[in-house]
């Protein structure tokens, strides 16, 4: 069951979409499908929303959204580098007019120093403008850093849909 919030929020950026007949895909690693599920689980959302890259491994990421293999080494696939990467192939491999990624440590386990657990970076393009991306560290156990990152790209995408 989704959250209420999450739902909410899920709803009006269909709504703005559909409004202004614009396409939205998703490209997401630790949140595993999340922001898809939010966003199909409204009625008629394909007609806002193209696709969704569930990109877990280095290797999907890789394969399916051109992040650059250098990327991933240098930086890690938790950095803004690589959030940016999926968000700019996710827009390369669909027909839309924007697009989010998430990539982050949910735990319980793969934090460190540098990047604890619930470090994401969320990235968000719409067609003809720059890449943002924003890092957060959520807390509260795996559940509660998915679901908080799903509320956050979400939110990110429905202000970028205001301003467009």
């Amino acid at each position: 069951m989704m959250d209420k919030k999450i739902t909410a929020l899920a709803n009006q950026l269909g709504k703005i979409l559909k409004e202004k007949r614009l396409m939205i895909t998703t490209a997401e690693s630790c949140t595993g499908g999340g922001i898809a599920q939010a966003i199909t689980e409204i009625s008629g959302s394909s007609a806002w929303f193209d696709r969704g890259f569930v990109t877990y491994s280095n290797q999907a990421k890789v394969q399916m959204l051109q992040v650059k293999q250098k990327s991933l080494d240098d930086c890690g696939a938790v950095s803004e580098k690589v959030a940016i990467e999926m968000v700019e192939g996710a827009m390369c491999n669909s027909n839309v007019d924007m697009a989010v990624s998430v990539t982050g440590i949910a735990g319980p386990e793969g934090g460190s120093d540098q990047k604890p657990v619930g470090s994401v970076y969320v990235a968000w393009k719409v067609k003809g403008k720059p890449v943002n991306c924003n890092r957060h560290v959520f807390s509260g156990n795996r559940e509660q850093i998915r679901q908080q990152t799903v509320h956050y790209a979400l939110t990110y995408c429905l202000q970028a849909c205001l301003n467009k």
